[in-house]
């Protein structure tokens, strides 16, 4: 790749500096037609979600920035995307600028929007060519602040202005905290002290970001347009999935298959998506037993099961979280199968109680009673399932010390700084995505089952829409029983 370090700290830059050269760089360009875009689908969505957080905090001013790109290795960044919280309120996506800053101030009946970025530079500035951050000649052309404000439906400044903002700013102001960790620097330094929490009007600690819990809440129930971006996610994982079954000779052959598998799937997710909403797991053989293995580095094997869990990010940034396990020579074994169908049996009994009213634990305690009743009936366990259900006890969950599910949306963790009031002791409501993902490993280690389990490690997850009389799950289309299961794959030529 070009060198990308700024002219200002390297010791390997050839930019001419002279007047010459700048006058040249800066002369003879085409105008360049641009009109103005059209609003785009999700604007109006972001502006009632806008509303909301202003009916919370009237009389406040509210900060949201988009964030800084993050170094992966000296002069190298990884690809840059923005807090969720900020692609929630603005509904910018892939294109948004790095270090932009949403402000929402109070106006008397509740908030005026400005979004602040960087805008694109002039040929006559130095950016355009010299800076290899921001540049034009770097990274390309940046919107103007009349396209941001017509496609986004957002008041628009250069960036330039916040510092007068900032300024202005007290201690009653809401600040997204983790999401631009310079500026909640520089914000709490001009100020004196901890900002962002609610310490200026209650007794709520300085350190706790109210306003992040209040953003994750808000996003516990999902609008039309996510629900059909998710919708969208999950139809380029099918296709996902599709492309790694249809690449099993080359998975099998490779002594590294599990990267095959990982480097499949990921292609899709750039050509059909943004990129993966979290790091594939391509775990073969004994490696399923291993819950977030993502080194991806071993063998698939004739005989194996191989446990995918991964997921598209759409350009939104709504991501699929869907797992499959797969027998990579076309069929279960017999103790592959009876562990296979006791997971999906797991699964099927929590899908069955999801509807508005329940309460978000039931999902994970209904799938436990089918875990600790098998593990039972197995003889796995030194007690009954009643028994090992008991609060104090939990054998079985040796076997499964994992959550079963977990909300769904910009991140594949979603809401994750909503009160546990909220989500995990929360009422279930129609509008919720979350999945369904029970699962039971056997370490290739442990004792306490037959040899002929030891190593296999199974996983069945789904994104579940709750519905106003019961629920949809969003990814059945993706093979999941053992018949289709096998079936997908004899469709593909194994």
């Amino acid at each position: 790749m070009a060198d990308t370090t700024p002219r200002a700290t390297s010791n390997r830059s050839t930019t001419p500096g002279s007047s010459t050269f700048k006058d040249h760089i800066a002369s003879q360009w085409a105008e360049r037609e641009r009109p103005l875009p059209e609003p785009r689908e999700q604007a109006a969505f972001a502006a009632a979600r806008r509303a909301r957080v202003s009916e919370l905090h009237p009389g406040r001013t509210i900060v949201v920035p988009a964030g800084q790109a993050k170094v992966r290795s000296n002069d190298c960044d990884y690809p840059f995307r923005p807090h969720s919280t900020f692609a929630h309120l603005t509904g910018w996506g892939t294109d948004t600028v790095v270090g932009s800053v949403l402000v929402m101030t109070p106006n008397g009946s509740g908030h005026d929007a400005t979004l602040y970025f960087r805008a694109t530079a002039g040929r006559d500035s130095e950016e355009f060519y010299a800076n290899p951050e921001i540049g034009e000649f770097w990274v390309g052309p940046r919107p103007s602040l009349d396209e941001v404000a017509a496609d986004l439906g957002l008041a628009t400044a250069d960036l330039g202005a916040f510092g007068e903002v900032a300024d202005g700013l007290d201690a009653s102001v809401l600040l997204v905290r983790d999401a631009d960790t310079e500026l909640t620097r520089a914000i709490d330094t001009r100020l004196g002290t901890t900002v962002g929490g609610a310490d200026a009007v209650d007794d709520t600690p300085a350190t706790e970001d109210v306003l992040s819990r209040d953003l994750s809440e808000l996003r516990l129930v999902k609008d039309a347009y996510e629900v059909n971006e998710l919708r969208k996610a999950v139809e380029a994982t099918r296709s996902g999935f599709d492309d790694v079954i249809a690449d099993f000779d080359a998975v099998l052959a490779h002594p590294r298959g599990e990267r095959i598998v990982e480097g499949t799937f990921n292609r899709r997710a750039r050509a059909d998506g943004n990129t993966v909403g979290y790091d594939t797991i391509a775990a073969s053989g004994h490696h399923a037993c291993i819950l977030h293995w993502t080194r991806n580095d071993g063998a698939v094997q004739p005989g194996d099961l191989i446990l995918i869990d991964a997921g598209v990010e759409v350009d939104s940034f709504y991501t699929a979280d869907i797992t499959r396990t797969l027998p990579v020579s076309g069929t279960f074994t017999d103790v592959q199968r009876m562990v296979y169908e006791a997971v999906l049996e797991a699964a099927d009994a929590a899908f069955a109680i999801v509807k508005p009213g329940i309460t978000f634990r039931q999902v994970h305690a209904t799938a436990m009673e089918v875990i600790a009743r098998k593990t039972a009936e197995w003889g796995f366990l030194p007690v009954s399932a009643e028994e090992s259900l008991q609060p104090d006890n939990q054998f079985h969950r040796r076997y499964m010390v994992h959550g079963t599910s977990h909300h769904l949306g910009l991140d594949v963790h979603d809401c994750a700084k909503a009160r546990r009031e909220m989500y995990i002791d929360g009422v279930v409501q129609a509008g919720m995505v979350f999945t369904i993902e029970p699962g039971l490993y056997f370490q290739q280690d442990d004792l306490t089952v037959p040899e002929e389990f030891r190593g296999i490690g199974v996983r069945i997850e789904d994104d579940v829409l709750v519905t106003e009389d019961g629920a949809e799950n969003l990814s059945v289309g993706i093979p999941r029983t053992p018949s289709e299961v096998e079936g997908w794959i004899a469709r593909a030529g194994r």
